[in-house]
């Protein structure tokens, strides 16, 4: 498995993992599917940012993808970072996961970041134990926060200091 930064023209592959987890599950509350001039215009703000946005790849195809950001807006949150690992369910428990975040982990320590945040939806009890195993605590539940399928989602907060 390789871990690199993103491009534009890895947009499609990034969609065809990130849009079915949008459709099809509660990992995100985000309805609206991803576009390729969606992911390549996130891809170009991140790096405008100083955030990374990185792929694993295995046997030349893209297996996962993770990011972060800023956790809140304004110069009083600029060393609070908040991040997102996505990974089809083949690709789960293999160890891209763990190899994903700790390189985002490494960008954003290396840029100053004091800590990170996961927001989990309820509706993702492995997501939740997956950061747990890799030294994130509970910090907060905001309670029905997440509105898909005709259901309420609460939304648990997952904090790493770096």
């Amino acid at each position: 498995m390789n871990i690199r930064p993103a491009a534009a023209a890895d947009a499609e592959a990034i969609c065809a993992i990130w849009n079915p987890v949008i459709r099809d599950s509660e990992i995100t509350f985000n309805a609206q599917e991803k576009t390729s001039g969606d992911i390549a215009a996130m891809i170009s703000e991140k790096a405008r940012a100083g955030h990374a946005f990185l792929v694993a790849e295995e046997a030349g195809a893209i297996v996962g993808f993770a990011t972060y950001g800023q956790f809140r807006a304004g110069i009083g949150y600029a060393r609070t970072m908040e991040h997102t690992v996505i990974l089809p369910p083949e690709a789960r428990g293999r160890g891209h996961g763990r190899a994903l975040l700790a390189a985002i982990e490494e960008h954003a320590r290396a840029g100053g970041a004091h800590s990170i945040f996961a927001g989990v939806s309820s509706g993702n009890p492995q997501g939740v134990a997956f950061h747990e195993r890799l030294g994130y605590a509970h910090a907060a539940t905001l309670r029905q926060v997440g509105w898909k399928f005709g259901q309420w989602y609460d939304l648990y907060l997952l904090q790493k200091f770096l």
